[in-house]
């Protein structure tokens, strides 16, 4: 399930965000955590199964009221199990009535996620 970033998952949540290509340097890493905290167009989520956060993602509300996925990552060690596709149907349940759409770093993947569940839907 999705929750909400708080202040004490800090440390895990720039654990997550740190596998992500843009997210590398410690310095761009420390602003990018400073800016889901501080600014309410930026929200920050965490996937918890049972006890473990498994993943993050992380969105900006855009001015055309647009919500773009910015960050989505899973731990190394529960990548191909279905939790980024999981992640990203959670976000699209929470807001069905807005337009939610990745950026160019996860664009392909949300556009794949997308599909899956409509081949669900499908069948």
């Amino acid at each position: 399930m999705l929750i909400r970033f708080k202040k004490n998952y800090e440390k895990i949540a720039m654990g997550l965000l740190s596998f992500m290509p843009t997210e590398k340097e410690i310095k761009k890493l420390q602003a990018t955590i400073k800016e889901y905290e501080s600014n309410q167009n930026w929200q920050l989520y965490l996937w918890k199964e049972e006890d473990d956060i498994l993943g993050i993602i992380g969105t900006v509300k855009k001015e055309d009221g647009v919500v773009q996925i910015q960050h989505i990552c899973v731990t190394p060690s529960h990548r191909h199990a279905g939790i980024g596709t999981k992640m990203v149907n959670e976000l699209y349940n929470m807001m069905p009535s807005i337009a939610v759409c990745g950026n160019e770093h996860t664009a392909a993947f949300c556009e794949r996620c997308q599909s899956i569940e409509q081949s669900k839907v499908s069948l």
